[in-house]
């Protein structure tokens, strides 16, 4: 008798390799959000970042520490989901996971989720490249010079997010739809 796990394995293992861009661009994913993240880490650990000492104050919060600490390993877990979009476990769900571990990673659960993750995305940060052009009377002028540049990178995340989605689901199609495509 042959497990189910089995078969779902051997059917996530006949999909077509992600093409070498597909891979440099979810991993870029990751280094895309890291310099935001490390910028909020700083704030955390105490060190002003950019702000004045005034305005700093709010920061220096428990609660506030723990939002920007959360948030920035929370960005950072996200945008790693991405790598499972070009890695055996975005098509075969690890084995370690309860209940679930073994089967095969439906498609379309994977890629509802990535392409409604990258609209969101590239709509959250689409007002990044105009950063400059808005006041910052809380922070220096070195500060506002370093948190724009530091928050580019996260322009990106959305767009990137998006074309490895396209790549997962254009290798996860159905054969009769690659078919009716060609």
């Amino acid at each position: 008798m042959i497990r189910m796990s089995t078969l779902d394995a051997t059917a996530a293992n006949s999909v077509a390799p992600p093409p070498r861009w597909a891979i440099w661009a979810a991993h870029l994913t990751t280094l895309a959000v890291l310099p935001s993240g490390l910028w909020r880490i700083a704030l955390v650990l105490g060190y002003p970042a950019g702000y004045v000492d005034e305005s700093f104050a709010d920061f220096e919060t428990l609660g506030a520490k723990v939002w920007m600490l959360t948030l920035s390993v929370v960005c950072e877990l996200l945008a790693f989901l991405t790598i499972g979009l070009v890695r055996p476990w975005g098509e075969v769900v690890p084995r370690w996971i309860p209940l679930i571990g073994g089967r095969a990673v439906r498609p379309m659960a994977a890629v509802v989720p990535a392409a409604l993750g990258a609209v969101a995305l590239t709509v959250m940060w689409a007002n990044v490249p105009w950063w400059w052009t808005y006041p910052h009377d809380d922070m220096t002028d070195t500060g506002d010079l370093v948190v724009g540049i530091l928050y580019q990178p996260l322009v990106l995340w959305g767009p990137l997010l998006a074309a490895v989605t396209v790549s997962y689901y254009r290798r996860h199609r159905s054969p009769r739809s690659r078919v009716m495509a060609s």
